[in-house]
């Protein structure tokens, strides 16, 4: 299903603002890998932007949804983000007998309440029960001063290197992203150039509830001030998330084991720039 567009992805995105309900109608669709997965979990991610709302109850048809074994781990990690960063309630219906079991084992793993409902009707009265949270804007407090972000940014003006530490740094929610963001943003700002950017994610933590606004601060930033970047040292569930958005989102995870194994990519990609 990798040749779908995104018409195709819209027109199976409704919102109902009367009851504060995004629908995504995954009805006959097949998740064949995670490609097709982290495309449209893209698409949804940028149509509850556009929306301006942050939080939206949760209505999926997954009547007759397909998702194959090689899609499945990406399909619960998108799911888990976008759940934990947007949704005020998910409610599922009409699952098919092998997408049932799949969720129902999902959901005692990883302990969630799946919300399975035979029709659309009775998810529809189960939002119904479920309380609002929009009245109750979410204000994140903040986790970090301005003197830790400025201790892990550093430029080195002759090799044309931003470099980001991120290491042991915990990613709690979107504020800590926004902060951290901010800051680089300005900076980079300060110097009036593009640069090479070189990441140190050694033991860095992005929490599921973080990861929305991290893929959409980071992708932000690179198109508009990045003349490549290199990641090194990824933990696995970090280096795994990553390498997930990548293959959706058309651009190198470019992820080393070490510095100087990342130092010696972005001397590959000036190369590659000079003859290019």
């Amino acid at each position: 299903m990798t040749g779908f567009e995104t018409a195709e992805m819209d027109r199976r995105i409704t919102f109902h603002d009367d009851i504060q309900t995004m629908e995504a109608d995954f009805s006959g669709f097949h998740f064949d890998n995670a490609e097709t997965v982290n495309r449209f979990y893209d698409r949804l991610e940028e149509r509850i932007a556009q929306t301006g709302e942050e939080l939206w109850f949760f209505l999926v048809n997954l009547y007759g949804t397909r998702i194959d074994p090689e899609a499945w781990l990406a399909y619960s990690r998108r799911g888990k983000a976008l759940n934990l960063t947007h949704s005020m309630g998910s409610v599922r219906f009409d699952p098919s007998e092998e997408t049932r079991a799949q969720i129902e084992r999902a959901a005692n793993t990883e302990a969630f309440d799946p919300n399975l409902f035979a029709t659309r009707e009775d998810a529809l009265a189960r939002i119904a029960q479920l309380p609002t949270k929009r009245r109750k804007r979410i204000q994140h407090d903040p986790n970090y001063t301005a003197a830790e972000f400025a201790r892990r940014l550093g430029f080195d003006g002759e090799a044309g290197i931003m470099e980001v530490d991120f290491s042991h740094f915990v990613f709690h929610h979107s504020r800590d992203v926004n902060d951290f963001y901010d800051y680089v943003e300005e900076r980079i700002r300060e110097t009036g150039r593009k640069w090479y950017f070189l990441v140190n994610l050694n033991g860095c933590e992005i929490l599921p509830a973080a990861w929305v606004q991290y893929a959409r601060r980071g992708k932000r930033l690179n198109q508009a001030a990045s003349l490549g970047s290199v990641r090194y040292a990824a933990g696995s569930e970090t280096e795994a998330d990553i390498r997930m958005r990548a293959e959706s989102q058309g651009f190198r995870p470019n992820i080393r084991n070490t510095r100087q194994e990342a130092l010696d990519r972005i001397s590959e990609m000036k190369a590659e720039a000079q003859h290019a």
